[in-house]
């Protein structure tokens, strides 16, 4: 399925309150917290990545699902959102089908973990709230229309100058810098370990 991803996110400092305003804002939950393993395919030159394309294989419980995002073919310039055409299916088997890439000249090129809690909205079906718990804090995603990203930006009081487009990818790194870690995955084994590059 093919569809055009419009999303932000920002950080979350209080973890326990946000869960308990949702219901009040016309939220219902779809998905408790639930592991979720990712992981990144590319060539060893990094070709999706130079074309602004992702391959990823996720596993999220008993989910097992592809997906590959791209740009959008008339992308409009600088947006206070990202937005990505994402193709996605689920799949039976992802360790055989990360044995296809790698087969194909795709290897894995970046992990990252996180638990995840799904809510969706009643007032719009084609929106959802995602609360994110990564091994280097904790996010929310929305994902949906502009006017309903901003309205509900507005009703959780969040500042928009603390929303977000970037990747975990990037959050990582960024994160990686501000540490000094030598850590090469966003994994709760490896950011907890002490993985210093000692500057």
């Amino acid at each position: 399925m093919q569809s055009a991803e419009i999303e932000l996110k920002f950080p979350v400092s209080d973890l326990a309150a946000l869960p308990r305003r949702l219901p009040q804002l016309g939220f219902h939950l779809d998905t408790p917290r639930t592991f979720e393993h990712n992981t990144l395919y590319d060539t060893a030159g990094r070709d999706l990545r130079a074309r602004t394309q992702l391959l990823r294989i996720r596993q999220y419980g008993d989910l097992c699902t592809l997906t590959h995002k791209r740009m959008p073919d008339q992308a409009s310039g600088e947006s206070r959102y990202k937005v990505r055409i994402e193709t996605e299916t689920a799949v039976a088997d992802g360790r055989a089908l990360g044995e296809i890439f790698e087969q194909l000249g795709y290897r894995p090129v970046f992990i990252y973990e996180k638990f995840r809690t799904e809510w969706s909205c009643d007032a719009e079906c084609s929106a959802h709230l995602v609360i994110d718990e990564t091994p280097i804090g904790d996010y929310v995603e929305l994902e949906g229309p502009p006017d309903w990203i901003d309205r509900t930006v507005q009703q959780l009081g969040i500042d928009p100058s603390r929303c977000l487009t970037d990747s975990y990818g990037r959050l990582f790194l960024d994160w990686k810098e501000r540490h000094g870690s030598a850590a090469e995955h966003l994994t709760f084994a490896a950011v907890s370990a002490p993985a210093l590059t000692g500057r």
